[in-house]
């Protein structure tokens, strides 16, 4: 079981106010290692080159939108194999498909509870302690 006060996490949302509830979620479910940028390329540099456990990326987003993320993620050598939430407003299938092909571990849609959203991360990186 993994402790969430060890894990590297990276919020990756355009919006501030949406980074901020999240960080607030990661960090009363315990997380502590908690990373913010506020676009897919951004995101993309700091996953690749100062890798993280796990990504929680928005999927609407100006530049790099979150399957652009995840699909440049998952061709890279060394954080190809991160852990990957994608967190959107949209639930349709299409999007949620799309994201599947790209490698995705897990869809949480917005709004979300602190525990939804423990529970989608443990499906993801295991029980937490």
């Amino acid at each position: 079981m993994p402790a969430a006060n060890q894990i590297k996490v990276l919020v990756v949302d355009d919006q501030l106010s949406m980074r901020k509830l999240i960080a607030g979620a990661l960090m009363q479910i315990g997380f502590r290692r908690i990373f913010e940028e506020n676009n897919g390329k951004a995101g993309l540099a700091h996953a690749t080159s100062s890798p993280v456990h796990l990504v929680i990326s928005d999927y609407n987003m100006p530049d790099m939108d979150g399957l652009e993320f995840l699909k440049q993620l998952r061709a890279h050598p060394l954080a190809g194999k991160t852990g990957f939430i994608m967190l959107t407003g949209r639930a349709d299938a299409t999007l949620v498909g799309r994201a599947r092909e790209l490698g995705v571990n897990n869809y949480v849609v917005k709004p979300f509870t602190v525990t939804h959203l423990k529970a989608k991360l443990e499906q993801v990186i295991g029980k937490l302690t």
